[in-house]
């Protein structure tokens, strides 16, 4: 399964290491690196539908969801 991000699209980005002066000046032995997004596996109840609904949401997720509310984030997102 994908790291993603099921309501703000989040997804594993790609990058390098160094910065542009040591790019500049050194060889580069590393190469790229990954960085992964925060992502949880949480148990949301919507309580217009009365039932829960198992999301893997990024930690920005969990603050959009706490401030809009759970059932129009979700909904905006496709999800119910």
């Amino acid at each position: 399964m994908a790291k993603q991000c099921d309501i703000t699209g989040k997804k594993t980005q790609i990058g390098g290491r160094y910065s542009n002066r040591t790019r500049a000046t050194q060889f580069n032995p590393c190469g790229k690196t990954t960085r992964q997004p925060n992502l949880q596996k949480k148990r949301i109840f919507v309580p217009e539908l009365n039932k829960t609904v198992n999301v893997k949401v990024s930690t920005a997720a969990l603050r959009t969801i706490a401030k809009n509310g759970a059932y129009a984030t979700l909904k905006k997102a496709n999800l119910i």
